[in-house]
């Protein structure tokens, strides 16, 4: 029997090809969606879960009031770990994890920049980056031990062994091999080449014990059958204790499993995160998916006449309504098993530009035998759903009313075909919504004035020598008329680096704790940023060389302080009185979506890290680029010139969003492009259906734009309600996702018109070109037959 099926459902795939290819490509392109979604879910789940201790490993948060608010972070003191691996019993071990830093290693005559962390020596006992060569407990026990991932251990060494060898970094410090570590899986939210000792960090003065200064990120191994619960109390406690400036602080310990989706806080509550795109996105895929499958229900319901006839004689001969079932989701899986096979060629095709969209190294596994068990699933799954409804509803026919041809109703104004004709471009609609909202959020962020000129400012780190040779560069530079302006900051004009609610100033109120972010530079940073002055004047050390301790206020801070006359006030900041010399207008250093924060400009006393050096516009970028290189290498000899372009920094910004954008825009595309296919599909069958009636219209005079309007007023008419459907989804919907900006459009009546247009024109496209072909059909071939 169930060779008879295949039989028959072979047959029936070859005799309608064109509605064979329909089904096949619209499931196939389904399928794949989902699939490629699939596979981003699958590595947003995973990451950080390899882990062997993962059920026992934590996160340190800080939690406090700030401005009315309860605020929470994950930067913590350094003395944090080490006070809470002698103060709690149940604690296994903890470890400190430094920012990532860009370092210079030198073997012989190689030289390049490698990314890495200095850690504790627990880092590797709480975590399983698996080592190919070393002793997890002992390779960070000494001050210059150095651990190096195997590709690092590649490019420095070559095939030669890299363990007890000596690596050069930053030209001065040595360090030795001491272990070689398995390259990182993709799927962890660390991202070294190299580990050092924390005893690197004691020996470059960067260790302390101050409570207030929250730089480093601190991470907790609960010993086995601890529960969180039972170290929190005591967690929360710490601050009160230790902390004399923030008693009413506390810390909290964050796991692992919510590290990467969760981890958005507001009011101090867990307020979602990743989490909301994963869902999204997931939902994406299953409605995918499910219009892929309409389309199999609406063409399979409505070829339903070609197949009554042979219902009716098998039930007429015997036939269990069971067997009929089991044969059309017979029918259906083959098609879906096809659809399916044609659908991994199409993800192994888009694998490469999907990568680049989502920039992640997704890949299907082909060598494990759970994706091949998934996969035999997923296309079962999509037959039997695809194939449900038309075995049910053709095996319902009665063999009576199927011979005396009075099976079907004519006109019906709700039919299960119309409904999800609907449902197909409700989904469409919505996301075609949405993509434009996102779109017009991004250009309304681009288009905000952002307080300073990006064009032709570049940075660049003070690595290796140039600390030491800063003003010969700077001056070389000058001369040669590379650059117009250049100065000395803390952070890069597009990144905050530092910030603190221990300001103090003349009025502050006692419980002020409305942080307030800090920026240092040496001088002529308006000159070089073109940043607005409202008030006062530009640091000039050699003018003014009190300026070294000047500050330069942006408005919000003039506001927030209640200075009336800013000029000559005075600010303290870690015990050192800054006097204000010029207030700017405010300028956006980290998010524009957000409102600027409060600014404190320190001067020359303050620290550094960047030079910001503004291109002469004479010359070609090219041109100054060549003659900057030159003299960063002169001054500079042994490390890369890596420079940063501050407009394209700043473009980063917008990464997030505009990935939003695009896979809306993509998804929107493919439920559009599946929609279609059913339209295609469905108003063909109409066309066929309706041949003599064509035929009968057109020897009385009907013109071709009336038939064309006749097929296609009842498929828009379905466009039309999926449009009013969809308008208050996608405008609740985008109204959320809009919540989160402070910066932020309006939704405008425009978007959802434009929306609808595009829908019923894509639709009237779709569907007219069928109506055409019927239309202009010979009408003596469609009355002389049958």
């Amino acid at each position: 029997m169930l060779r008879n099926y295949l039989k028959i459902a072979f047959r029936n795939l070859l005799r309608s090809k064109g509605f064979s290819f329909i089904n096949i490509a619209g499931l196939a392109i389904g399928m794949a969606s989902a699939i490629l979604i699939i596979l981003w879910i699958q590595h947003e789940l995973s990451y950080d879960q390899f882990h062997e201790k993962k059920d026992r490993i934590y996160e340190a948060w800080n939690r406090s009031i700030f401005s009315d608010k309860l605020q929470s972070w994950n930067t913590t003191p350094k003395v944090l770990a080490k006070t809470i691996a002698r103060d709690f019993p149940e604690v296994e071990r903890t470890a400190r994890v430094d920012w990532t830093q860009e370092m210079l290693f030198t073997v012989g005559d190689k030289r390049l920049i490698a990314k890495g962390n200095v850690v504790d020596s627990t880092f590797l006992s709480i975590f399983s980056f698996p080592l190919l060569r070393g002793n997890a407990q002992r390779v960070l026990n000494g001050s210059n031990s150095m651990v190096i991932t195997e590709k690092l251990a590649q490019k420095l060494f070559g095939s030669a062994d890299p363990m007890g060898q000596t690596v050069k970094v930053n030209s001065k410090n040595l360090f030795t091999v001491t272990g070689v570590l398995k390259d990182l899986p993709h799927n962890t939210r660390f991202e070294f080449e190299y580990l050092l000792s924390w005893a690197y960090n004691k020996q470059q003065g960067n260790d302390d014990e101050y409570w207030g200064n929250n730089s480093t990120r601190t991470y907790v191994e609960l010993k086995p059958h601890v529960k969180l619960a039972s170290v929190e109390p005591k967690l929360k406690l710490l601050r009160k204790r230790y902390d004399k400036d923030d008693p009413k602080g506390e810390f909290f310990i964050y796991p692992i499993s919510r590290w990467r989706l969760y981890s958005n806080f507001d009011n101090g509550v867990e307020s979602g995160g990743l989490i909301d795109f994963v869902n999204l996105f997931g939902l994406i895929a299953v409605f995918i998916l499910l219009i892929a499958c309409i389309n199999f229900m609406n063409l399979s319901t409505a070829r339903s006449e070609k197949r009554a006839k042979e219902v009716g004689i098998r039930k007429a001969s015997g036939a269990q309504r069971g067997s009929l079932i089991a044969q059309f989701l017979g029918e259906s899986i083959l098609i879906a098993i096809i659809a399916g096979i044609v659908a991994l060629g199409i993800v192994q095709l888009s694998l490469p530009a999907f990568n680049n969209l989502t920039d992640k190294i997704l890949f299907v596994a082909y060598d494990q035998p759970y994706s091949w068990l998934f996969f035999i699933g997923f296309m079962l799954f999509a037959g039997l759903l695809a194939g449900s409804y038309p075995a049910f509803f053709l095996s319902s026919f009665k063999p009576v009313n199927v011979l005396k041809g009075t099976f079907r109703k004519v006109n019906a104004l709700i039919t299960p075909r119309k409904v999800l004709v609907v449902l197909q471009f409700t989904f469409a609609v919505i996301l075609i919504i949405s993509t434009i909202i996102v779109r017009e959020q991004i250009q309304y962020a681009r288009e905000r004035n952002m307080g300073y000129a990006k064009d032709n400012l570049i940075y660049h780190d003070l690595s290796g020598d140039i600390p030491k040779n800063y003003e010969l560069i700077k001056n070389e530079l000058m001369a040669n008329g590379v650059a117009v302006s250049i100065s000395k900051t803390s952070a890069p004009l597009t990144q905050g680096w530092s910030n603190s609610w221990g300001f103090q100033w003349t009025g502050k109120a006692e419980n002020d704790k409305t942080i307030i972010d800090r920026f240092c530079v040496d001088d002529n940073l308006v000159k070089t940023a073109g940043l607005q002055l409202v008030q006062g004047r530009d640091f000039d050390l050699k003018q003014y060389p009190s300026d070294s301790t000047g500050v330069i206020l942006n408005e919000s801070a003039v506001k927030t302080m209640g200075f009336k006359s800013p000029i000559g006030q005075i600010v303290k900041d870690n015990g050192r009185d800054w006097h204000v010399v010029g207030v700017i207008k405010d300028f956006i250093l980290q998010s524009p979506y957000f409102p600027t924060k409060p600014m404190v400009i320190e001067g020359g006393k303050g620290w550094f890290n960047i030079m910001h050096i503004k291109l002469n516009p004479t010359y070609t970028t090219t041109q100054n680029l060549r003659k900057a290189e030159a003299i960063f290498k002169k001054y500079n000899p042994e490390y890369p010139f890596d420079y940063k372009f501050v407009d394209q920094e700043y473009a980063r910004k917008f990464d997030n969003e505009q990935r939003i954008a695009t896979l809306s825009g993509l998804f929107a595309g493919l439920t559009i492009i599946i929609s279609c296919l059913g339209l295609i599909g469905l108003a063909t069958f109409t066309a066929q259906q309706r041949t003599k009636e064509i035929g009968v219209r057109k020897v009385l005079g009907a013109s071709v734009a009336s038939l064309v309007a006749l097929l296609s007023k009842d498929f828009l008419k379905l466009v039309i309600i999926s449009i009013l459907i969809a308008t208050p989804i996608a405008w609740y919907a985008m109204s959320k996702w809009l919540a989160d900006y402070d910066y932020k459009i309006e939704i405008q009546w425009w978007m959802f018109a434009l929306a609808g247009v595009l829908a019923v024109g894509i639709a009237f496209l779709t569907v007219s070109f069928q109506s055409v072909k019927a239309a202009l059909m010979n009408p003596v071939k469609s009355l002389k037959t049958e």
